[in-house]
Order: structure tokens, then C-alpha cells, then sequence
């Protein structure tokens, strides 16, 4: 049985559109940034370890000089036994289990996102990982959270066809079984964290969880840069600059798609959210120098398609069940 709360309005609705929209844009200008950090001799965990304490220093300067404010419908929320769990009974933010989960979980993330690269091109890696929101999509109903209904199976569809375009399904010489395995499992297990991140929402604000993740990546990051060694290698200005601008675009990232988490419920944040890839590929236009084709043209016009008919929500109804209280 479950308590539901009110439609969100369509001016809401809107507004947690373009936080996503924003969010995806900040998430995909990462990419390039590591890319010239990395190609500039600066390693991998160096580079996410200066993301992290960047974007966790940012952030505690900001919740220092702010009140943050607590989600709309909190109060429902906080009686679900299932998100308190998880909530570690409204814990601090630094609490060491939601360092874990939230830190820890985006780590894992980054880390199987990454991983892949290894045996199959980064096309082919990022196409099997954009698969998550069919992913969240399926979870969702199998729990019955949110209906599939037909809209929103055409936007699920518009959405994943975008990607085809732009990246283009992997060929058989991409198809190594390790590498297609690790990015399929980077994309279920960020299918599941994303549910996860709108319980951890439950009755904080979006920075609270953002200095959760933030601050919980870092000691993943430094750990792992202390580890190999590597931690105060930065080969110049421009490679250290790049992993400062992660940073604070990871703020931008975390917040607004928590945000619009909120509002939105995870299936339509998944399906919202891949407009990453073709944001990803006109910053390596601009920045890179990569060439632009007519596929990433006609991939990015369906996923605008796909946002836009999120837009059009049914008459009646009630409010996605993905955060609210369940008994």
C-alpha cells in the first residue's frame, strides 16, 4: 500500500526538466576535460581525485554561506521504514554509511563507466552504458513504482534510437564479452543507484546529498591515488586546470540532477538524461577538434524529441511513487 502525493505542475515538471538538461550538459563537458588531462600525461585517479575534493570543497563553501531548505512533500517521505534505512534515520550528511552508499556508489559508477575502455572503443562503451534508462524504465515497473506507459515507451525509444545515431551500435570487432559485460554492468548498477539517490533525497536538500557523494568520492579517489603512488603527479597547468573544472562542473551535475530527481522520478530523469552524449560530442567539436556527422545531428533532434514528449504528462493521475512513503 502506498500514500501519493499530488501531481507535480507542469511550470514543476518544467523546471526539473531544464535542472536535468543542465545536469547532462555539466556531466558531459567532464569527458572532454579528461580527456585533455589525461592525454597530457595526468592519471586517471588523479584526475577524479582534484574532481572530487574540488567539487567537496565548492560545496562546503556553498552549504556554509546557505540554509539548505528541505524537498517539497518531505514529511510523506520520511515515513517510508524502506527510504529511513536507507537514510540512516536523517543522519548528517557525513555520516560514514551515506559517505558509502552515495560516495561510494558514484565511485563504483565512474569506475565500471571506465573500466570497458580497456577492450572495446569508447563508442561502443558509452552506447551500452546510455542503456540505463531502459534499464531504470524496466526496474521501475517491475516494482511498480512507475507505470510504462505508452508515452513514455515512445520517449524510451526515441531516446535509446538518439544514441544509435550519434554513437552507432557496436560492430562485431567492438564486441569483446569482458568489455561489453563491464559497461552493460556499469549501466544496471547505475540504473539501481539512481533510485537510491532519490531516497537518499528524502527530507535533505540537494547540496546535503551532493556533499555526501562528493566528499565520499574523494576519499575513494585520494585512497586510490595514494595507493598507486600518483596522487601529486600533474604533468602541467592545463592538465591540473582541467581536473579544477570537473570539479566544478560535478557541482552543477550533482545538484541539478538531484533536483530534478525530485520532481521528475527516475525513469523520466534516466530518459531525460541522454542528452549527455550529444552534448559530449559538440564540446569534442569545439574543443577536440572531432568532426561532426549528420547522425549525431539526427540523434540529438530525437532525444530533444524524447524530452519534449516527457513534457506532455497525462490529465489526472497521481505523482511517480518513486520517492514516496511505501508501506
Amino acid at each position: 500500500m502506498s500514500t501519493s502525493a499530488e501531481r507535480p505542475s507542469q511550470a514543476a515538471v518544467l523546471r526539473g526538466t531544464v535542472l536535468v538538461l543542465l545536469s547532462a550538459c555539466c556531466f558531459g563537458t567532464i569527458s572532454p576535460l579528461t580527456v585533455i588531462a589525461t592525454a597530457r600525461g595526468m592519471p586517471l585517479q588523479n584526475v577524479q581525485a582534484v574532481r572530487y575534493v574540488t567539487a567537496a570543497l565548492v560545496l562546503l563553501l556553498i552549504a556554509r554561506f546557505t540554509r539548505p531548505a528541505a524537498p517539497a512533500s518531505s514529511a510523506a517521505r520520511l515515513s517510508s521504514p524502506a527510504v529511513a534505512s536507507i537514510r540512516t534515520a536523517m543522519a548528517p550528511w557525513w555520516h560514514p554509511r551515506l559517505l558509502l552508499i552515495a560516495g561510494g556508489g558514484q565511485a563504483l559508477i565512474a569506475t565500471l563507466a571506465l573500466l570497458p575502455l580497456r577492450w572495446i572503443p569508447a563508442a561502443s562503451a558509452s552506447f551500452l552504458f546510455f542503456t540505463f534508462p531502459a534499464w531504470v524504465a524496466v526496474f521501475s515497473a517491475l516494482r511498480g513504482v512507475e507505470a510504462l506507459d505508452v508515452r513514455r515507451v515512445a520517449a524510451l525509444l526515441l531516446a535509446l534510437g538518439g544514441i544509435t545515431f550519434m554513437i552507432g551500435a557496436p560492430d562485431a570487432a567492438a564486441r569483446h564479452p569482458v568489455g561489453v559485460s563491464i559497461a552493460l554492468l556499469a549501466a544496471v548498477v547505475y540504473a539501481l543507484f539512481i533510485p537510491v539517490l532519490g531516497a537518499l533525497q528524502g527530507g535533505r536538500d540537494p547540496v546535503n546529498v551532493s556533499r555526501s557523494i562528493t566528499v565520499g568520492g574523494s576519499i575513494v579517489f585520494v585512497a586510490w591515488a595514494l595507493g598507486t603512488g600518483t596522487l601529486f603527479t600533474a604533468p602541467d597547468a592545463l592538465a591540473l586546470a582541467a581536473g579544477l573544472l570537473q570539479g566544478i562542473f560535478s557541482v552543477g551535475a550533482f545538484i541539478g540532477f538531484l533536483a530534478g530527481l525530485t520532481v521528475l522520478g527516475a525513469v523520466r530523469t534516466a530518459i531525460t538524461s541522454t542528452i549527455e552524449p550529444f552534448w559530449t560530442l559538440l564540446l569534442g567539436m569545439l574543443l577536440l577538434n572531432q568532426p561532426i556527422g549528420v547522425g549525431t545531428l539526427v540523434g540529438g533532434a530525437a532525444i530533444m524529441g524524447a524530452v519534449l514528449l516527457l513534457q506532455y504528462a497525462p490529465v489526472g493521475g497521481t505523482r511517480p511513487r518513486s520517492f514516496n512513503a511505501r508501506a
